[in-house]
């Protein structure tokens, strides 16, 4: 398995554990966001276009909304497909470097 030559690739590793001193955090939703873990928790009601890749190969985030009417996921930056998050419910993401686009997890 090839060792990532970013220095944050472990804030992103799963399993992760205590030692890496990563705890998710709480961001303000917005059009663009720049996230330093694998969860993070976004407030507000922004619609999200963009999410600044972390590291620079394949991988996999975790975004959980926590406002009641959280904005919709927009096409006009690096994210596939339109969706409508819904409060408190995961949504996992994964990163395809290849076409530079964050594909959403099929929800039902």
């Amino acid at each position: 398995m090839p060792v990532s030559p970013d220095l944050a690739a472990a804030n992103f590793a799963f399993p992760q554990s205590l030692q890496q001193g990563s705890q998710p955090n709480t961001i303000a939703s917005a059009a663009t966001i720049t996230v330093t873990n694998i969860l993070t928790f976004l407030t507000g009601t922004v619609q999200l276009a963009t999410i600044n890749p972390p590291v620079s190969g394949a991988h996999m985030l975790v975004l959980v909304f926590t406002n009641g009417a959280p904005g919709q996921f927009l096409t006009t930056g690096n994210l596939q497909v339109a969706y409508q998050p819904i409060q408190n419910r995961p949504i996992i993401l994964f990163y395809d470097p290849a076409s530079a686009k964050y594909w959403v997890m099929s929800v039902t």
